[in-house]
């Protein structure tokens, strides 16, 4: 099984892109790739510039990289209680490749912040309109206040609980 994991932030060193990373990890047996959104530059979305410059190089490697993967986990930054900008820009061109860009494979949706919320909004977010681009979710979770629960050094969640929870979800691909 190849997992496709990511952060969907743009920050060098994105916490969500060390939950979702440790998270696909825990997968048995399967191949993670973890991708980096800094990797896939586009322009800023309209249809004036898709009429312009027709399907960016960066939209049609990020979503190569959808159809190449299994089964997908997710984590979400939240920017003023929704996706951050750069997330939804690059989802948007993607979406005009193929609106099912999720074909029906496992997600796990993650999301955290540093505070203690857990970036809950932006995770109801997308866990809503999944079926609109054809994910399967598996399973969401939120994690807060994460310099509380997750050790950056070593990798590793530092909490019981939430711990047994991302487990549970990363087992929900297998399923």
């Amino acid at each position: 099984m190849k997992i496709i994991a990511f952060g969907a932030s743009t920050s060098f060193n994105s916490i969500n892109k060390a939950l979702a990373t440790y998270t696909a990890n825990l997968v048995d047996g399967a191949e993670v790739e973890v991708l980096d959104l800094n990797d896939f530059p586009v322009p800023l979305f309209s249809e004036d510039t898709e009429k312009e410059v027709g399907r960016p190089d960066g939209a049609q490697a990020y979503f190569a990289k959808l159809e190449s993967a299994d089964a997908f986990v997710i984590s979400l930054a939240e920017h003023n209680g929704t996706y951050t900008a750069a997330y939804k820009n690059l989802f948007d061109w993607a979406s005009r490749i193929n609106q099912q860009m999720f074909a029906h494979k496992p997600v796990v949706y993650l999301s955290t912040s540093p505070g203690p919320g857990g970036a809950q909004s932006v995770l109801a977010q997308a866990v809503g309109s999944a079926a609109f681009f054809h994910a399967e979710v598996k399973a969401s979770v939120s994690v807060p206040s994460f310099y509380d629960v997750f050790n950056m050094e070593t990798g590793e969640v530092t909490d019981a609980e939430i711990a047994q929870k991302l487990a549970d979800a990363a087992a929900s691909l297998k399923a």
